[in-house]
């Protein structure tokens, strides 16, 4: 696929193999799944689903990539990384749209995120190159130890729907970076630029080195977690999602790397700046219409300050603008991904009404083509309510009063989840004290959702265990191996 032929996201989807046009029927066993804009409600094109079969000849081909690719020295592996993050760069634009095709986000959004996913290639491009670990040396008399970090083999990635490539390339860089081979499995809702940069990728890559197999996570997914060939699988999804995975891959003891889902607290204190706290909830708890696992979505406000953050909120919110790709403005807020998350984001907010909250701003579906909800805030959320528990995964903002720090850290932590949290204070003392109170995988003070390449992503509790980004992930896709030699030369046997 030459990159100067891909002049836009319908020319790429066009030139995707693997992929027809909407209403295409395939074979009779109902394998074929239509491809729907979210932004539309409309076809888009349709993909065939696989089955087990599909995950084994693709685990057959990584295996036998995997006997030179593994032997590949960092540097050479680093010269392909940055080849494929040129190649991401020069296709970003189309890239971008058919990105915002599939998931019917804005497009300046998905812009953002092919950026993100070249940064991510060149920053493995140059950690692999740098190891960090013990030093070898004699720690026993007459033996020297080296400490040998490999590649685990075949890993799988199975990727979510709410960014489909960048979540991918998460996944790939490190494991390609460490000598592995990778068999990804997009979701069977958004599958089409994790097609797009596969097939970009095969002019670098060896046969084999990277395959993707589509299908459901009942089907590709449960054949990947239990494969006994696959020593670790890296899954990005639901809560749900990750135990069905770890069940399944209990059986061969393989690895398991799980980044589940969020309810981030937004702690804002009596000292916070107010003007930049709702301006960042309004973006952060909005941004790609909340379905995004680190979103700020559940803002605990200390109770003098509650009516000015709400109210301010609220105006906020109103002036966010509600649209589609292909409505010729820039939106804020797109489309949920599917008109039954729809529902279920509908059901959420009528229960909380039903329980005892206020709809502040929002709270319906948006009358319009698509699948489109309004951005909603939500007050007088008290404890023990459904809509604090779970995540929403929705545009949707709920607000809680506290009175104390002691109670706004207990509110916080009495949560499933611990993937992210922010704390809004104008005092350094509070911020570390907080900071260090809340039990989340990352803590921002005084803003939210910005991520670092360089840091480390990933939650504790039922939001997962390891890591994504920086250094770190490279340790969830390598094995460590220790090799002690024995320095003294034997005595020479006599005749």
């Amino acid at each position: 696929m030459p990159t100067d032929n891909l002049a836009s996201g319908s020319a790429l989807l066009e030139q995707l193999t693997r992929v027809r046009a909407p209403g295409s029927r395939g074979g009779a066993d109902g394998s074929i799944r239509q491809l729907v804009d979210p932004a539309t409600g409309k076809p888009v094109a349709t993909v065939e689903d696989e089955t087990a079969a599909a995950v084994d000849r693709a685990i057959a081909g990584a295996e036998e990539a995997l006997t030179s690719w593994r032997r590949t020295t960092p540097a050479d592996r680093a010269t392909v990384l940055l080849a494929l993050a040129d190649v991401v760069d020069a296709n970003a634009a189309p890239l971008a749209q058919l990105e915002s095709l599939g998931t019917g986000k804005p497009v300046g959004m998905s812009l953002g995120e092919m950026t993100m996913a070249a940064d991510a290639l060149r920053f493995f491009a140059g950690a692999v190159r740098a190891p960090v670990g013990p030093a070898p040396g004699t720690y026993v008399t007459d033996h020297t130890s080296l400490l040998v970090r490999e590649p685990i083999g075949v890993v799988a990635g199975i990727v979510p729907w709410n960014y489909p490539l960048l979540t991918a390339v998460w996944k790939i860089a490190p494991a390609l970076a460490a000598g592995n081979c990778v068999v990804v499995k997009p979701s069977e809702l958004t599958p089409l630029t994790t097609l797009a940069f596969a097939q970009l990728a095969e002019q670098q890559l060896p046969p084999g080195v990277l395959s993707v197999v589509l299908g459901t996570g009942a089907v590709v997914g449960a054949a990947l977690a239990r494969h006994e060939r696959i020593g670790l699988v890296s899954l990005t999804g639901s809560v749900a999602a990750g135990q069905a995975v770890s069940a399944a891959a209990a059986g061969s003891l393989k690895r398991v790397h799980l980044e589940l889902g969020g309810k981030a607290p937004v702690i804002v204190f009596p000292d916070a700046d107010l003007d930049h706290a709702v301006a960042t909830i309004a973006t952060m708890g909005f941004w790609n219409a909340g379905q995004e696992c680190g979103s700020a979505t559940r803002v605990l406000v200390h109770e003098s300050v509650r009516g000015e953050l709400v109210a301010r909120l609220v105006r906020a919110t109103r002036e966010l603008a509600v649209g589609g790709p292909a409505d010729g403005v820039e939106a804020d807020v797109g489309p949920l991904i599917s008109d039954e998350h729809r529902r279920r984001v509908d059901r959420l907010v009528r229960g909380a009404v039903a329980e005892g909250a206020l709809v502040s701003w929002g709270g319906r579906p948006v009358e319009r083509a698509g699948f489109f909800y309004e951005p909603t805030v939500i007050e007088n959320v008290a404890p023990g309510m459904e809509i604090d528990r779970v995540e929403i995964f929705g545009p949707v903002v709920t607000v809680r009063a506290f009175s104390s720090d002691e109670e706004a850290v207990a509110v916080a932590n009495d949560s499933v989840y611990g993937l992210a949290a922010s704390v809004w204070t104008s005092s350094v003392g509070r911020a570390h004290r907080v900071g260090h109170d809340l039990e989340y995988g990352t803590v921002w003070i005084n803003d939210h959702l910005a991520l670092a390449t360089e840091m480390p992503w990933g939650g504790f509790r039922s939001s997962g265990h390891g890591r994504d980004l920086s250094a770190l992930a490279l340790d969830e896709y390598t094995r460590t191996k220790h090799i002690m030699i024995n320095t003294e030369t034997p005595a020479a046997a006599g005749p």
